[in-house]
């Protein structure tokens, strides 16, 4: 049988070559200086632009960029179609596309004031290009933030000792925020105390987990689970819950989705310094440990045998299982072509567009200096790349399970789990204790992710609908302009639009429609980095960021194609499998949003190569880079 160990060579081997020689070749590519003052230090506020220290802002791009994706992606795609193509869009794609992606536009935002991609080109093609993937990227964020706020809800129904170690870990890192920035504490004996008390709240939340209402199927929780609303029933009353074992919107599960979106809303309207870069900073520690220790672990379990079962893949899991993939279907509404949807399943573990937003949306105004752009941008993508792997490997050592059920995601989040306690009994850690470890460390990447999003689309609709005065308002006002960009309105609005998108209840075409606006946003980054690239000098090469673009459109067109075709119109509406009017209606919707995400990419393509030809041809002079 096939070791695991494999898995973790091939992508380690690969990632290596790309950091040390390409990410290179890169920086010096795009003229890194550290005598350039970033964003962060010229335009400091103490709320958005605060430069941060390179391990803290690390942690919180990591933690940011880092969600559930390459985890649900790369282990959905590994059931379906075997874990040899999985591996290899990730082991070649990542360190060629998708880091590169990251590291060019927080590169690109930061030498532009530290704003969107959409600035960026609405820089060189005008303001109609600029609010077209504006539009297009805020569009994404509300796909994402419904996603997210799913996977985490399945995550603490699947774990309840994760939402009592969630808690805990939030309100330490309100404290540690505190502690850095008003009591200006020492960071290095502030680390080491905080920082344990997040691992101490792993060991309080196996010990005193919570729901919020009781399990569809008694039994189901670990003993001793407090259920806080079990004085309103079973919960079958929620919005979109369903009252089965087989249903992901399982009561307790329907109630999590809210609470996250609130936590969402009100995270993303506080200063960065009183939850995200702190939270970010000790949740590093989380994922590090739990990515880093999950690859070591098969490195020691593999050469000594310590682990409780041998790190080999499981027979369930064929190094490819055709063109059409096995029975396990991501799409539960028919077949399963392996291109383009393994390349929008896999979807972040390679390249991500919601990355280029992390980066040039928050990343980008607390760079400290130029350089730290390098192991930021392009090694925190490769570091994503890594938590892929670690997700292949662990459905590789736990076996697939059905995944009809949600569109993978009902065997990615207990595979996740489960196949990594497996991994980490290589250290001598019991199962039951590394399982609800390895679930903590996914709502640590989901939580970050999720209010990150909601702060993103915050700052994608400042910039369309404008700024005045000192900018960011509260959108405590009669003005419609002011409650669609304000602090505390804006969040409120893209919350309540995923709600509608998950209790809809079709989640089996929201990851595959998710997943091509996502891989689709990130070839309008690629082409933002390129449009950039001709305007500053006609002797930049275009080809690191041409080529990734092509093939992303290429991909991602066919792929939202095919879920707004063969999903949504066919499948869906005139066979008619979606059930009930609500089910109808959320596939015609999520069929004309495919429509509408195709349209404004396929067009700001169109008028960016415009712009390239034009400057390239000699037809226009090449605008200077901003350094503003």
């Amino acid at each position: 049988m096939t070791s695991v160990i494999w898995i973790v060579v091939a992508v380690l081997s690969t990632f290596t070559v790309g950091y040390v020689g390409y990410s290179r070749y890169l920086s010096r590519f795009v003229d890194l200086d550290d005598d350039r003052e970033t964003p962060a230090h010229k335009y400091e506020d103490g709320q958005e632009y605060v430069p941060a220290q390179k391990p803290v802002l690390l942690g919180h791009h990591f933690s940011s960029i880092a969600g559930g994706a390459p985890i649900v992606g790369p282990i959905t795609a590994g059931a379906i179609w075997g874990w040899v193509p999985a591996l290899l869009w990730v082991a070649i794609g990542n360190p060629l596309m998708g880091a590169v992606h990251d590291f060019i536009s927080l590169s690109g935002s930061m030498r532009h004031e530290g704003k969107s991609i959409g600035y960026i080109i609405g820089e060189y093609v005008g303001d109609r290009g600029k609010n077209m993937l504006l539009w297009f990227a805020f569009l994404t964020i509300i796909l994402v933030l419904a996603v997210f706020a799913l996977v985490v809800g399945i995550v603490l129904n699947a774990f309840p000792s994760a939402a009592t170690a969630s808690l805990v870990y939030i309100g330490l890192a309100l404290g540690f925020g505190v502690y850095l920035y008003q009591l200006d504490g020492p960071f290095l004996p502030g680390t080491v105390v905080f920082v344990a008390g997040v691992f101490a709240g792993v060991w309080v939340g196996i010990n005193n987990p919570i729901a919020l209402f009781p399990a569809v199927e008694a039994g189901t929780y670990p003993e001793g689970t407090i259920v806080l609303l079990e004085f309103l029933g079973s919960g079958a009353w929620l919005p979109g819950a369903v009252m089965s074992t087989d249903a992901i919107l399982q009561p307790n599960v329907a109630a999590w989705v809210p609470v996250i979106l609130v936590y969402a809303t009100v995270a993303s309207a506080l200063p960065v310094w009183v939850l995200l870069q702190p939270r970010d900073y000790l949740s590093s520690f989380l994922l590090y440990s739990g990515v880093g220790g999950a690859l070591l672990a098969i490195i020691v379990g593999t050469l000594f045998g310590t682990s409780a079962q041998p790190l080999t893949i499981d027979p369930s899991i064929g190094a490819y299982m055709g063109f059409f993939g096995s029975d396990i279907a991501l799409d539960a509404r028919g077949i399963t072509p392996l291109f383009p949807l393994l390349f929008v399943t896999i979807a972040c573990g390679t390249i991500s567009g919601f990355h280029s937003l992390v980066s040039s949306g928050t990343t980008a105004k607390q760079l400290n200096k130029e350089s730290d752009a390098r192991l930021i941008g392009y090694g925190g993508m490769l570091s994503e790349g890594l938590l892929a792997s670690v997700a292949i490997s662990t459905l590789a050592v736990a076996g697939a399970t059905s995944a009809a059920a949600g569109g993978g995601i009902g065997g990615a989040l207990p595979n996740f789990a489960t196949g990594g306690g497996i991994i980490f009994t290589s250290f001598g850690i019991p199962q039951s204790i590394g399982a609800p470890f390895m679930a903590l460390v996914l709502v640590s990447f989901l939580l970050t992710s999720t209010d990150t999003a909601a702060r993103l689309g915050r700052y994608m609709m400042e910039e369309i609908v404008g700024t005045r005065g000192s900018g960011t308002t509260t959108g405590v006002s009669t003005s419609l302009g002011d409650i669609a960009k304000g602090r505390y309105t804006n969040p409120v609005v893209q919350s309540l639009i995923a709600y509608a998108l998950v209790i809809s209840g079709e989640w089996v075409t929201l990851w595959a429609l998710f997943g091509g606006a996502n891989q689709l946003l990130a070839a309008l980054a690629l082409l933002t980095a390129t449009v950039w690239l001709a305007n500053w000098d006609e002797s930049k090469q275009l080809v690191s960021t041409g080529v990734p673009m092509v093939i992303m459109v290429t991909i991602t067109v066919l792929g939202l194609s095919w879920v707004a075709l063969w999903d949504n119109l066919y499948q869906g509406l005139i066979l008619g499998n979606a059930g009930g009017l609500g089910s109808q209606i959320s596939a015609a919707v999520q069929m004309g949003l495919a429509f509408v995400l195709i349209y404004l990419g396929l067009s700001l393509v169109r008028i960016g190569y415009g712009n390239i030809t034009s400057v390239r041809g000699g037809k226009e002079p090449a605008v200077e880079p901003s350094d503003d």
